[in-house]
């Protein structure tokens, strides 16, 4: 799971590589960054909760629905960026790894999941969460926080929506 894991950091951090080689600022803005806010939110909620809770059934349908919102907001987010050309089919491959990661992740996490419904606070071992939190505010945080500051400047300042 670690490699799939580190495959999914890395496939993020060229995402947002991409978006800044095809001036997504100038292209598709400021919504579009903020949608990406928004997957990295539901990613990150899911992976606290992975690393913070029993693994149990509850943890399972939690993590589903994170999976299935993320897939939501990336259609949202693809949508947005339709008619600016900005995506290229390396990107479109890209995101194909992302929209699969959750689901693989989700399926590791039933497949060695235990019994119950119980919702319990069991915290993972602090080298766990250090290995899976630092390197994604790395390579997926931080680059995204870049992105929406270049996204908030060159939105417009005149009441329109970007």
């Amino acid at each position: 799971m670690a490699c799939v894991y580190g495959l999914w950091l890395l496939a993020g951090t060229l995402d947002f590589h991409f978006h800044r080689r095809t001036d997504i600022a100038h292209t598709s803005g400021l919504r579009e960054s903020a949608l990406h806010g928004v997957q990295l939110s539901l990613i990150g909620a899911g992976l606290l909760a992975w690393l913070a809770l029993a693994h149990t059934c509850a943890l399972i349908v939690l993590l589903t629905v994170a999976a299935m919102l993320h897939a939501i907001v990336g259609y949202l987010d693809t949508a947005s960026a339709d008619g600016c050309r900005r995506i290229s089919p390396l990107e479109q491959h890209v995101h194909s790894i992302l929209d699969m990661a959750p689901w693989v992740f989700l399926a590791w996490v039933a497949w060695n999941a235990q019994t119950g419904w119980g919702v319990r606070w069991q915290p993972a071992p602090a080298r766990l969460w250090l290995s899976t939190i630092l390197p994604a505010l790395a390579l997926a945080g931080l680059p995204w926080l870049a992105e929406l500051r270049r996204c908030v400047r060159a939105a417009p300042h005149d009441g329109r929506a970007a």
